[in-house]
């Protein structure tokens, strides 16, 4: 292994496997990294999984853009992982292939009434109105009274885009199609609903708070969904996040009904528990069983229930990964069977040179801190693998994947875009934005992406 590069494939170019590509460059291994995403852009969530107006958003791309524009992962776009090429070919030219995929679908919501049309998850809605290339142009905004399931920061996210209006998103990069089917909706209501009490929502401080300041939306929290046991307060006692997110929760609560004088409103629910949603055809509301909490933070159900009159349902209750072809998946979990990062075959043994990070490794919980130090364990394995001989590529162009498998791709007519494609999208974005005074506007039509990244004609267009 010491007369040339470590060879890596990164799948995936989200926030854990850039952090992933940047640890192990860093590392004491000579590497060659390639980034491989199956979208025409980088980013992952970042672009794709975050509202546009979220506060932090640029601060995550500035870091990640300096990473991937130091030159030494080379990004790899528009290839998708067991349509374009194999798990194989990777195995075949790289020593060690990194999953790092993420979670890209909602997790299930089994109650009656979740196969109704107007049920959504969180993950569709939020592509939808990112622009991601793969999903529909369109969405149905026709509901008035709107429910959303969950206390996370996607519900808080969910919730701010479907009340908030139009003209105060004009200064983000949401798409033309995207602008205009907010324009189009009548929403006055969003009621967010959470199991557990105040003390147990996992909203973050910052977001709750950029919630209370959106203009002509007022939030509203009920007295009656308000309750602390002895694990609420050891939670606010122990977690100084926890604790200020009561307080402006608190805060909230004690407004007088006289404040209250917005076009529109977002009523937070807690201790209250999905039980159906109701309607023959159509959403017609959901009954929410009241919920008590147990002592220790948990909650136990108490049989009396409460119908709230809405036309739809967003459920934020997480995301789930989806499987990778030709790698292990646990359908349970919703995860690849690993232990610090190694990926585990079904009888249990390690797959040599195969690892993984973020979500598709532990699940869809944390936040970026999480996702840095993730990335540190499985590279830390990989690491010690590498020095204990442990990767070797099995083909006869083991060691050099970078040259072959462009080779391979150009072969199989994969159109796929680079960092230098990226450099070109993201200057076409801005020159987008710059007339109307915006930062940029997203392209989100997956060819015109392509085209524009790669400098070919498209609709008669040559970029």
């Amino acid at each position: 292994m010491s007369d040339r590069p470590l060879s890596v494939a990164v799948i995936g170019a989200g926030p854990a496997g850039i952090y992933a590509a940047d640890i192990l460059s860093k590392s004491e291994l000579d590497t060659s990294i390639d980034l491989y995403e199956k979208l025409p852009a980088p980013y992952g969530l970042v672009r794709y999984g975050v509202a546009p107006d979220h506060p932090r958003i640029k601060q995550i791309i500035v870091a990640l853009y300096r990473i991937l524009q130091r030159g030494e992962i080379r990004l790899i776009g528009n290839v998708d992982i067991g349509t374009d090429i194999t798990m194989d070919d990777l195995r075949e030219h790289y020593d060690a292939v990194i999953l790092a995929t993420g979670a890209d679908r909602d997790a299930p919501l089994d109650i009656p009434g979740a196969d109704l049309p107007e049920c959504y998850g969180a993950a569709d809605f939020v592509y939808w109105y990112d622009g991601h290339p793969d999903v529909p142009r369109t969405w149905p905004l026709e509901a008035k009274e709107i429910a959303v399931f969950g206390v996370g920061n996607v519900a808080l996210d969910i919730s701010r885009i479907l009340a908030k209006h139009p003209d105060d998103l004009m200064s983000t990069e949401i798409p033309e199609n995207v602008e205009k089917g907010l324009r189009s909706s009548p929403v006055t209501d969003v009621h967010v609903f959470g199991r557990r009490g105040p003390a147990q929502v996992k909203f973050t401080p910052l977001e709750l708070r950029e919630l209370g300041k959106v203009p002509d939306v007022d939030v509203i929290v009920y007295e009656e969904d308000f309750d602390f046991d002895e694990g609420s307060e050891q939670a606010i006692a122990s977690s100084n996040q926890t604790k200020q997110v009561v307080k402006t929760l608190t805060d909230w609560v004690m407004r007088d009904e006289s404040e209250f004088t917005a076009s529109r409103r977002i009523h937070l629910h807690l201790l209250q528990s999905p039980h159906e949603i109701l309607g023959e055809d159509h959403v017609e509301g959901v009954r929410m069983e009241r919920m008590e909490l147990a002592g220790d933070g948990s909650v136990k159900g108490t049989g009396t229930y409460i119908d709230y009159p809405v036309q739809a349902v967003y459920r934020a209750i997480g995301y789930f990964s989806s499987p990778v072809p030709g790698v292990p998946f646990d359908d349970v979990r919703g995860i690849v069977p690993n232990e610090g990062g190694r990926v585990i075959a079904p009888g249990g043994d390690h797959i040599p040179g195969l690892y993984a990070t973020g979500w598709i490794k532990r699940g869809p919980v944390g936040l970026i801190g999480s996702t840095k130090s993730d990335a540190q364990e499985t590279i830390g394995h990989l690491v010690e693998d590498a020095q204990a001989g442990k990767l070797h590529a099995a083909g006869p162009d083991a060691g050099v994947g970078h040259d072959k498998m462009i080779e391979l791709l150009d072969a199989r007519g994969i159109r796929y875009t680079t960092w230098h494609g990226w450099e070109l999208l993201e200057d076409y974005e801005k020159a987008l934005g710059e007339p109307h005074g915006r930062e940029r506007i997203k392209v989100v039509e997956r060819e015109t992406m392509t085209a524009i990244s790669r400098g070919e004609e498209h609709d008669g267009k040559l970029f």
